[in-house]
């Protein structure tokens, strides 16, 4: 691809003041007295290809290696927290193990929410690879965070409808994970000697959990053809702590219950080069997640029913494990010029079990589990063609998953009518295939970017065992094929500007879950019964996004705005009516809904000072979304935020600062009619809030950094919007909702 460099603008100085609005999307910066040649940043999420970021029609973010390491991130909305329109939810352990309440509220559950459309309608990939779903059934909350943060040398995150590219689940985006290889550890490339063996150490604590976490990684150099390497994490923390108060060993509780976490991983390749024109890279990846908590905040502050909950505890297991075959092969010929081939298998399962001593002397037993088994297999294809002016880069290819689903609910003392075991949604097989193409061409300063994927889904029930009965109907089947376009424009207007714009559509099939989900419980004086419903339609949207990028020698530009219209939208466990006692909720459609915003960021250099190097960036994002049918607005969209920040860079350390401003969510834009368990205008709507961090990083050798930072610094009580959602205004334990405090992380990294 052409890449252009920005010669200084005569007029750069002059817009220095869009430079001071910056954020601290930190990443290890020159330290020298002039600036640094810097090669634009790769991506391979946006084509599903290595190309540069600015020769993209469309909005991508991309988070580095050392931008993690120096933020210390250890989750997912850690990494993510200053990407404009892009959320996170995580809530803290508090439901009773027998809840059949807001869990159902959680629409998508806790997942990436971006440009106000989250959970499983944003596809996650590792290295290409599909990642599991999340799943909620009553209060068995399956999540989907089956990563660990220090395997990856890069994140990338899509925004908007890629479904032409990546088939159903990329609705709403896509966050690409990318992993580390031996070559970035044994160097050989710009100049560096190349190793035989080399790695990394690192050690990290976190007061805000009392984490601490450990990581190790060795690679080396076996022959000219064969690279290895192998990653090991293993982390132990504590429940987040919360600005609450109240520690009663009681439903009045807003500290954070008694908790222990524990996350390990393993990362292990072997690069296989036997000639110059092919490469196959062997990767397998284990994740386990574990968690305890006492439910102390589940338990009746005066005992007197028979309902009443005397004690309870919550045990969490989740597993992913994958194991991939990545071939790429250079072969000339009339047809391709490179050829990519992947084969992988992936298997996650999590298991949640809750005990639960109630007042009347029973002893209640709950245990979740939901497994799924993934067979992704795919074969990609790229030629180069030139025709007078014109250049054509072709991607074309065919893709086929093939993912078994399963669910089982057992336990001890059920409620009436359920029998234990039982499944809340009977065995399932999806299946999808499709074919796709998509031509980069470039004519002078213009690049047009059509593409097209004819996509075909199937949902088949393979057992009904465990399912029908106690369902009152058996399970439906399911499958559709759709044609998705999509087509991007970039106009290099002038060295410094380019404009881009592009139109995709995307489309989503019903989760098994949401197409046949059964629970039927009963309460003191009422019913509740959740049915299936088998005339659920695939989801489906039209994006339009258009930007604008300015590249000047000190300042980078990137402002983007985008409409995105959905049809079909689901909604989990709706109330559809009440016959008598009895409510009955569903999984249904929403007719047609649409979400407008727009991103704004950027960077400004400012040169030498003191010696060393001065830095900021700024990000600035804000959506709007409605339920075109009703006209209320939608839930899932989150509040706009500004985040802020300055760096500095000498020889041997960097200091950072990050200020972070969140509005407030407002009371028009909540519908209160769409949460399970709550009364209407009740929600808790949060208020705006500011946060500043401080950081520093110390180089105490060119191979070790030593990294402190300070969150919160003002010690700000604040909500997150995702966190809370469906809480009521008047809840006596808003505060179990908060944020921690201020708090400390500090990590030792060492390479070699």
């Amino acid at each position: 691809m052409r890449l252009h460099s920005s010669p200084p603008h005569p007029h750069h100085h002059t817009m220095a003041l869009c430079g001071l609005l910056a954020c601290g999307m930190s990443g290890h910066a020159a330290a020298q007295g002039t600036p640094a040649a810097t090669l634009p940043p790769m991506v391979v999420s946006g084509s599903m290809q290595e190309q540069a970021v600015d020769d993209l029609p469309q909005s991508i973010d991309i988070l580095g290696a050392g931008q993690i390491e120096e933020q210390q991130s250890q989750t997912l909305r850690d990494a993510l927290q200053d990407l404009p329109n892009t959320s996170v939810r995580t809530a803290p352990a508090r439901l009773a193990v027998g809840a059949a309440s807001s869990a159902f509220a959680r629409d998508g559950n806790t997942g990436i929410n971006i440009r106000g459309i989250g959970g499983n309608r944003v596809l996650m990939t590792v290295d290409g690879i599909r990642m599991p779903r999340s799943y909620v059934s009553r209060s068995a909350i399956f999540d989907r965070e089956y990563l660990s943060l220090e395997l990856f040398k890069r994140v990338e995150l899509l925004r908007g409808p890629a479904s032409a590219l990546y088939s159903s689940d990329a609705l709403a985006g896509v966050v690409n994970f990318v992993t580390f290889n031996p070559q970035d550890f044994l160097g050989g490339t710009e100049g560096a000697p190349e190793k035989t063996m080399g790695g990394r150490i690192s050690a990290q604590y976190a007061s805000e959990d009392d984490a601490k976490t450990v990581a190790g990684t060795v690679a080396g150099k076996a022959s000219d053809t064969v690279q290895w390497l192998l990653t090991a994490t293993a982390r132990r923390a504590h429940a987040l702590e919360t600005m609450g108060r109240n520690d009663a060993p009681n439903a009045s509780r807003t500290t954070a219950n008694p908790e222990s976490d524990g996350d390990q991983a393993l990362l292990a390749k072997v690069v296989l080069t036997p000639t110059r024109m092919q490469r196959h890279m062997l990767s397998f990846e284990h994740v386990n997640r574990d968690s305890e908590v006492q439910l102390l905040s589940s338990r009746s502050p005066v005992p007197s029913k028979p309902g009443d909950i005397l004690d309870e505890a919550s045990r969490y297991d989740a597993r992913r494990q994958r194991l991939t075959w990545d071939a790429r092969y250079d072969i000339a010929s009339g047809w391709a010029d490179h050829l990519r081939s992947i084969v992988a298998l992936q298997k996650s399962t999590s298991r949640r079990i809750g005990t639960s001593d109630l007042n009347s002397g029973v002893h209640r037993v709950r245990d979740n589990r939901y497994n799924e088994r993934i067979w992704q297999l795919g074969l990609q294809a790229e030629k180069v063609l030139r025709a007078g002016e014109w250049s054509h880069r072709i991607v074309y290819g065919g893709e086929y998953t093939r993912n078994t689903i399963g669910n089982l609910y057992d336990g001890q003392a059920p409620l009436p009518p359920d029998v234990f075991p039982l499944k809340r949604f009977p065995d399932t097989r999806e299946t999808t295939g499709a074919l796709f193409v998509q031509n980069e061409s470039i004519w002078g300063d213009w690049t047009f970017t059509p593409g097209l994927r004819i996509d075909h889904f199937s949902i088949d029930v393979t057992s009904q065992n465990g399912f029908y009965p106690p369902a009152a109907l058996p399970g439906k089947s399911l499958s559709q094929s759709k044609v998705l376009p999509k087509l991007g424009v970039l106009w290099r207007a002038t060295t410094e500007w380019s404009v881009f714009g592009q139109y995709s559509e995307g489309f989503r099939a019903p989760e098994p879950g949401q197409l046949n989900d059964h629970l039927d419980y009963v309460v003191p004086g009422a019913r509740v019964v959740i049915r299936p419903n088998p005339d659920l339609r695939p989801e489906k949207s039209r994006g339009f996004e258009l930007g604008a990028r300015g590249r000047f020698e000190h300042l980078k530009l990137d402002f983007t705005a985008f409409v995105n219209d959905y049809f079909d939208l689901i909604v989990d466990a709706d109330f559809v009516e009440q016959v008598g006692t009895t409510r009955y909720f569903q999984s249904v459609n929403i007719g047609r809904a649409r979400i407008h915003g727009f991103e704004f960021k950027g960077s400004y250099d400012w040169g030498v000072v003191a010696g060393g190097r001065l830095s900021s960036t700024f990000a600035w994002g804000m959506a709007r979304g409605r339920n075109r049918e009703t006209g209320r607005p939608l839930n899932s969209v989150d509040p706009a935020q500004l985040a802020l920040g300055l760096r500095y860079d000498s020889a041997d350390w960097s200091l950072w600062t990050k200020l972070r401003h969140r509005q407030a969510k407002k009371s028009g834009d909540i519908d209160n009619t769409a949460i399970f368990n709550s009364k209407p205008d009740t929600q808790f709507a949060p208020p705006s809030f500011t946060t500043l961090d401080f950081g520093a990083q110390w180089r105490l050798a060119k191979d070790t950094r030593l990294n402190l930072a300070l969150y919160n610094l003002t010690n700000r009580k604040y909500w997150l919007w995702p966190d809370v959602y469906g809480q009521a205004a008047g809840s006596s334990v808003l505060d179990a909702y908060t944020q921690p405090g201020r708090s400390v992380r500090v990590s030792l990294v060492k390479d070699f």
